[in-house]
């Protein structure tokens, strides 16, 4: 298994754990989980038709995570 797997792998980890943190703490609410849900969904299904689709479907992911965390920890993570 290459980094490009790896990588992938921790998106799509990172996905469900933001997803259940979201929507368990409140912040996200049921209606941005079925939106994330959504937009998982619908790249899940649309891309591979799209030429390097299927290779860029672990990159979307990833910027969906992005805009889960900046929704959820509302802009800054806390390290501390």
């Amino acid at each position: 298994m290459g980094s490009p797997a790896v990588a992938a792998w921790i998106a799509h980890v990172a996905f469900s754990v933001l997803l259940a943190r979201g929507w368990m703490s409140g912040d996200l609410g049921i209606r941005g989980t079925i939106i994330a849900l959504a937009l998982w969904l619908t790249a899940y299904i649309s891309l591979p038709f799209l030429p390097y689709g299927a290779a860029l479907f672990p990159s979307f992911v990833a910027v969906v995570d992005i805009a889960l965390v900046l929704v959820i920890f509302k802009g800054d993570v806390h390290i501390t």
